[in-house]
Formats: structure tokens, sequence, C-alpha cells
């Protein structure tokens, strides 16, 4: 089989998977969208290649769920970007806070040993370190359902990782915020039980708690509790990545497209941010789940213990994962779970350094997706991804979250670079009367493709586009703002200064302009 230039498609199916209509396949890689460069051309394809390209995204890998068996997994792209390695449904991909799943189900399975408590105060079991006392803890303690709930008032929402080769801290120097540690003590901060607010920081006192009632590395415990029993041979918590995993293991890539110095990072915190895993291996633990709350497995945790941590413990987030602003997201223990209108949604999102991932699930019709990328633009690609999943696979309460998708700006350069700049522009007023929820068409959008046509060297297709940006959107600053710029670029002072002088008319507290202006006017000052 001969290779591509952009990816390498890579057909797995797993042993509990079922038969799939490659044409299904098909129409989710490739989905026509209502804009065409011109009147006898065929609508915009805007393939996965297609997308991976416009957002810098070098690999790539899905596995799609259908009814309780993995439908289909794919690997795309290469596991570096100008790198020749392909992906394949084995590639080893960071999940970022997807990462919280896995152990807190394996929390829950210790809860079920007798081990753990959910609802005492977690200080009784630590043993290399303890949470803090002050004022806000003279009541309401800190425990492990509150702490997998997001409720238990401890600070700590992100972790960045070390960079290769540098120092790692222990777990209690994380917590607190001792060098080499490169984040902020763990520390109670608002009254435990009283509010929601997302805390990684929790998910490391929740590692160390597992660690010390167990007395095992967490690695080790993970595999035991966890994926071991489900066959989940490509995860692991190990960190840094042994060498022989590592080889199989995607680099971390930045928006621009660049390789994360060193491959990736390595994450210490491993229950909230250090799980090296695959989609396939997701989704198995996501059918493991959702068999386990109706009763068909008990592989991990009990169908008690599943309806537990899949049970709202908040009826409201104030982040999204799986929802919009319209369906906001309730919390479970360790999973985001949907609203009302699609209670049986659970899942979540997660991002570490140079990697992004999605894990969606309907636990009652047995469908849903994990879409894994090297790219800090992961979960846009995934969004777009996602959604064609679910019209291909008659997702009924899918809702599309609210985050920005294809953006207007890059499918306008996409059309620019193909059929050049006249389509460009028939295309974007073709996606702004068309309306479509796929695309963020908005007063940036033209401003992106002249950019790039400046980035590019076309000064006076960047002009073009200007003017028709200035033209759509005459009372907003920073159109003029950038003509002034473009115009600036040209040598045509006068036009600059002209369009910089609205910029600010529009905006006195465009100082960019103001300076430009200045300098423009020979004014040194």
């Amino acid at each position: 089989m001969r290779l591509s230039t952009i990816s390498i498609l890579v057909l797995f199916l797993a042993s509990s998977a079922i038969a799939e209509d490659p044409a299904r396949i098909r129409r989710i890689e490739s989905q026509a969208v209502p804009v065409s460069p011109g009147a006898a051309s065929e609508p915009l394809r805007l393939s996965i290649d297609t997308l991976m390209r416009l957002y810098n995204v070098p690999a790539l890998s899905i596995a799609v769920i259908d009814g309780f068996k993995i439908a289909w997994a794919r690997g795309y792209g290469f596991t570096e970007s100008g790198g020749s390695v392909p992906v394949t449904p084995h590639t080893l991909f960071l999940a970022g806070s997807i990462a919280k799943t896995p152990a807190a189900t394996g929390a829950m399975a210790l809860v079920q040993l007798g081990k753990l408590s959910l609802d005492e105060d977690v200080n009784r079991q630590l043993k290399s370190w303890k949470v803090p006392e002050n004022k806000l803890t003279t009541r309401e303690k800190v425990t492990l359902r509150r702490i997998l709930s997001h409720t238990a008032g401890l600070n700590g929402h992100f972790f960045p990782g070390y960079p290769a080769g540098k120092p790692l801290p222990t777990l209690p120097q994380i917590l607190n915020g001792e060098k080499p540690a490169n984040t902020e003590a763990v520390r109670v901060t608002s009254t435990p039980g009283v509010e929601w607010r997302y805390s990684g920081g929790g998910v490391v006192v929740e590692q160390q708690l597992m660690i010390d009632v167990t007395g095992r590395p967490f690695p080790e415990l993970m595999r035991k509790l966890v994926f071991d029993r489900i066959g989940m041979s490509d995860s692991t918590y190990e960190q840094p990545l042994p060498a022989d995993r590592a080889a199989h293991a995607a680099s971390g890539t930045d928006r621009s497209g660049k390789v994360v110095p060193g491959r990736w990072h390595v994450y210490p915190e491993m229950a909230a941010a250090g799980l090296w895993t695959t989609p396939t291996d997701l989704a198995h633990f996501a059918i493991e789940i959702a068999l386990s709350k109706r009763g068909r497995s008990n592989r991990i945790i009990s169908e008690a213990t599943a309806r537990e941590m899949l049970t709202p413990q908040v009826n409201a987030v104030r982040e999204l994962a799986l929802g919009n602003r319209d369906h906001i997201d309730r919390m479970g223990l360790g999973f985001f779970l949907g609203d009302a209108a699609r209670p049986d949604l659970f899942g979540h999102i997660g991002d570490d350094e140079g990697f992004q991932a999605m894990l969606v699930m309907f636990g009652d019709s047995g469908k849903g997706a994990v879409v894994m990328a090297n790219s800090e633009n992961g979960i846009l690609l995934g969004d777009y991804i996602i959604t064609n999943i679910a019209r291909e696979y008659g997702w009924k309460e899918y809702k599309p979250p609210d985050r920005p998708r294809i953006g207007a700006a890059s499918a306008l350069r996409l059309i620019q670079h193909d059929h050049g700049t006249e389509a460009a522009l028939k295309a974007y007023s073709q996606l702004k009367s068309a309306n479509d929820a796929r695309f963020a068409v908005d007063a940036e959008s033209l401003i992106g493709l002249a950019y790039s046509l400046l980035n590019s060297g076309d000064v006076d297709g960047a002009i073009r586009v200007l003017k028709a940006e200035v033209g759509a959107y005459p009372r907003y600053w920073n159109a003029y703002d950038s003509l002034g710029e473009v115009y600036a670029r040209a040598g045509n002072n006068k036009l600059a200064i002209d369009s910089y002088r609205k910029s600010v008319e529009l905006n006195p507290a465009n100082h960019g302009g103001i300076e430009a202006l200045k300098k423009l006017n020979g004014d040194s000052r």
C-alpha cells in the first residue's frame, strides 16, 4: 500500500469490535460543507487530512463505540511533525485530565475493598502528607467524595508538567509547593463541600491517599486495579515514560505545529494528568463503566459503585467539557455528566503540554467516541470529528459544544490557497449567510485570512481582503487597525494614517494604533 503525504490510515478491529461498513467511516472522514469556491465547483470538503493540516495536528487517533462495542479504530498521520512513523491504534498519547477518570475508578475500587472511605476526613489515612488544617476546615473536612466531585475546596487547577530531563519533585513537594515543584502549594482555599471548583490539586491528594493506603507505586496500583482487569495493555501512568513504551508514543506539538522540546513533558501528578494511553483502551474503559452501571459487568467496580460514580454530585459546573451554555454539565465522581436532557452521558476532556483528548460516552445506548491528538488544537479538531460521528451513528441526545469550531479563517485560507482570493471572498459571503454552526464566522474571520496573505507576501491580496472587512464591519476598530498595518507594510503612509485614525476614533484605548500613528507622523517621543 502506498503511503500518502498527509496521513496513513491503519484500520484495527479490536477483539470486541463489530463489523463496520467502510462507507460510514469515509463519510466521517470526509464531510462536505455548503460552501463552494465557484459556481461550477464541488462543495468544500474538509476531510480529516485537511483539518489536520489546517490545525497543525501531525497525529490523530480515533475509536468509535456503537452498541457497547468498538465499531472501529484508526490512526491518522505521523507520530511527529515531519516524521515518517505512521500512527496506529496502538500509538500512545498523553490523555491530559482524562487521567482523572481511571484514577477515580481505581479509588472507588479501593472503596469497595474497604481500604478507603468516601466520606471520612482523608487526613485519617494520609501518611506521607496531610491536608493542612485552617479555619475553613474547622467544621467541614476534605473527603474523597469531595475530591472526586471537585467540591473539596482545594486549589490547583492545572499542571504544566516538567520538561524532559529536568528534576522531578516528589508528591509531598508538589503538594507543599516546594522546589523543584513548579506549582503553588495545594491548600484548602474555600470551605469543603460548599462549591464546585475544578481542582487537579485535589486529585494529587487522591493519588497520595491511594499510595498511602496500599503501599504500592501508583502506576503498579492502577495496572492491577484497572488496566489488567479489562485488557488496557497500551495504558500506563509511568512517569517518565519507559523507553520501550516511548518508542510507540506520539510527540507533543504546540499550536503552531512545533514539536515540544524533549517530545513531551513529564507529569509526576499522574492521577491528574499523567496517563499515557490510546483511544482503543479508553473506549474499552468507557464501555466497562457503562456495562457496570447496567449490571452487565463487574471487572473493575460493581453496579452499585458505577451508579454512585455516575450520579450527579453537582447539578451545574462552571466549565464546559461535554455540554454548552444551554446544556450545562453536571459532575459525578471523576466524570463530567450530561444535563437532564442527556442523563446517561459521561466523559471528560484532557489537555497536557502538546496533547489534547476527548472521551464521550452515552451509557444507556452504548454509543461513544474517543479522540486523541498530539496537538494543542486537538479539542477543536475533535469537536468537528465527534459531531460527524454523532450524525453518522444517530446520537439523538448529542448537543454540540460552544467551543470554536473549524473557524472561518481556516476554511478561507484553504480556499484561497487552492482557488485564489476572489474565491475565498465569495466563500466568506456564503459562510456568513449560511450561519453554519461548524464555522465561527465573526469580525476576525477575514482579518485572519488577510494576515495569512500578508505573511505569504501577498500584500495586495491582504489589502483587498481588509477592504472587504471594513465594508462588512464598518464600526469594528480592529478592521481599520489591521488595514492600517497592511497599508504601512505596503509603503502607503497616507492610507495607513487614515486607517489608524479611524481605528483610534472607534477605540480610544487602542494604544498600538496610537503608537503607530506617532511613528507614521514622525513623532519619536
